[in-house]
């Protein structure tokens, strides 16, 4: 089983870049998308019908912001939006799929590059997530946990780790929380399969830094540790264009 994760930055924007027909060759079972910007009135047909995959999305309250999408072949037991939580779920971040082998989480965490706030904002939603998380391996349940977290772990995830130790994204107390994730029994799996690749999935828009290579990994696939024997491949699809993001994959062996 294939599934895709992608930051598209606008999903009405990438609709016009080539977006269906790459979904159509690269063929995933399930695909997540993060940055939808969308509201549910701008829903099309073009959206909502891509040949051969039932889609389910979750809208910010605040237009043309945050949203994410799961595009996904297997229909799923059930569709779960949000934590439970309103200081967190009117910005549309969180899908959940649950699937008869695994539940899926498709998570667009925040950014706290704007102010203080935000950061708290973003430090706070890591918390609510990992106890989000906690709670249904606690129920048994194998976790994948996809996105775009905001934030690169360690000096190998970014280009240029010292120049940005105090932008968030990079910040120690952001880094911290995802050796947290790590420590409370989840696994990054692009760097479990690929432990020395230098791969980044996130590059400014600004200074050629893509043309340059000049990234920031930021978007993982984590898995809980009782679903992590059935990883089979991880990835990062560089060439693939349309978003300041690229797609990140993984294979699940069931």
């Amino acid at each position: 089983m294939k599934i895709i994760s992608w930051n598209v930055n606008g999903i009405r924007a990438i609709m016009k870049k080539g977006f269906i027909d790459w979904v159509t060759s690269e063929n995933p079972d399930i695909l997540c998308l993060q940055e939808t910007k969308l509201q549910e009135n701008q829903l099309t047909e073009e959206i909502i019908n891509i040949a051969g995959y039932k889609s389910y999305f979750s809208f910010a309250e605040k237009k043309g912001y945050s949203g994410v999408a799961i595009y996904t072949k297997h229909e799923p037991e059930a569709i779960y939006k949000g934590f439970g939580l309103e200081s967190f779920d009117t910005e549309g971040r969180i899908l959940r799929a649950d699937y008869k082998d695994f539940t899926l989480i498709n998570i667009y965490f925040p950014n706290g590059q704007m102010n203080e706030d935000r950061l708290k904002f973003k430090l706070d939603f890591y918390d609510a997530t990992l106890d989000y998380c906690n709670n249904l391996v606690s129920q048994g349940k194998k976790l994948v946990i996809c996105g775009d977290y905001n934030t690169a772990h360690k000096e190998i995830d970014i280009k240029n780790a010292k120049a940005n130790e105090k932008t968030s994204g990079f910040l120690p107390i952001e880094r911290e929380w995802l050796t947290k994730l790590i420590g409370n029994g989840y696994t990054d799996t692009f760097r479990h399969i690929n432990p020395d690749i230098i791969k980044y999935s996130w590059w400014s828009y600004m200074f050629k830094a893509r043309e340059r290579n000049t990234g920031w990994r930021i978007d993982y696939h984590f898995v809980s540790n009782n679903l992590l024997p059935f990883v089979g491949k991880a990835d990062i699809l560089t060439e693939v264009m349309g978003s300041d993001h690229c797609p990140i994959l993984i294979e699940l062996n069931f």
